[in-house]
């Protein structure tokens, strides 16, 4: 184990400084020193998506991001896009469409559709599934998913 040291990154807007090992895994800390339980463990080898959070606006995996590479660095989580108008036209898509079931890898989800959508406004069906190929479902066998994330993007273009 490497000595601790303070890493300062912004948590979903806002500035955290915490005494951390370098090495110690990113989906570890936001569960289980920052409380931040919306991001989940599935596999813990970045393979299902569940513990998806946004670094700099990319989605990523937190069981293989390190506190260390976060180190003056913007990361968000599902709990930073409460207030987000994007985000609840979102999750209201996901609502509608029937895309959320037993709820586990919505989270997940939901970031990398945000992240999609804000790249791409208006991405076709085979761009929403490239941008969701990082996260499994064992619910709703992903058409629902599709459909929501393209109605999300029909409702915000719509709305400007």
């Amino acid at each position: 184990m490497a000595e601790k040291r303070i890493i300062a990154f912004t948590l979903n807007g806002e500035l955290c400084e915490l005494l951390l090992d370098p090495g110690e895994r990113m989906l570890d800390v936001l569960r289980d020193v920052l409380r931040r339980t919306g991001t989940k463990e599935g596999c813990g080898i970045g393979e299902c998506g569940a513990c998806t959070v946004l670094l700099d606006s990319v989605p990523v995996t937190s069981c293989l991001l390190v506190a260390g590479q976060i180190e003056g660095r913007q990361l968000t989580t599902i709990e930073g896009l409460n207030e987000d108008t994007m985000a609840e036209v979102i999750r209201t898509c996901f609502v509608e469409e029937g895309a959320v079931q037993c709820g586990f890898c919505t989270p997940g989800m939901i970031l990398s559709a945000y992240a999609l959508l804000l790249k791409n406004s208006c991405p076709s069906r085979e761009e929403i599934k490239i941008a969701l190929s990082g996260n499994l479902c064992r619910c709703t066998g992903y058409i629902t998913i599709v459909n929501a994330v393209e109605k999300a993007a029909v409702k915000l273009a719509a709305d400007g």
